[in-house]
């Protein structure tokens, strides 16, 4: 599923239209972004939550060449689901 098929989703189980169904995620995926880029957690309570994690820098290997590289450190984004979405996707 893509962006686009999403908003087609939200249109069809809400009484929005997908010009209205656009503007409400991407304010969303602005809101989730700027918390994120602050250093808060994002919890979605029957989902889960957003976070971010540091991953510091370390020695990597170029693949084509063999050469030691340095990795630089960098924030990536984690997700934790909630227990009510993990039994659900059990089922």
């Amino acid at each position: 599923m893509n962006k686009t098929d999403l908003i087609a989703q939200m249109a069809q189980r809400s009484e929005l239209t997908k010009k209205a169904s656009q503007a409400a995620l991407n304010s969303i995926l602005t809101i989730i972004t700027k918390r994120l880029s602050e250093g808060d957690q994002v919890p979605l309570s029957g989902f889960g939550t957003f976070a971010l994690s540091y991953h510091p820098a370390r020695a990597g290997r170029n693949p084509q060449t063999g050469e030691e590289i340095m990795i630089e450190g960098a924030n990536k984004v984690q997700f934790k689901p909630a227990k009510a979405l993990k039994s659900t996707l059990a089922e």
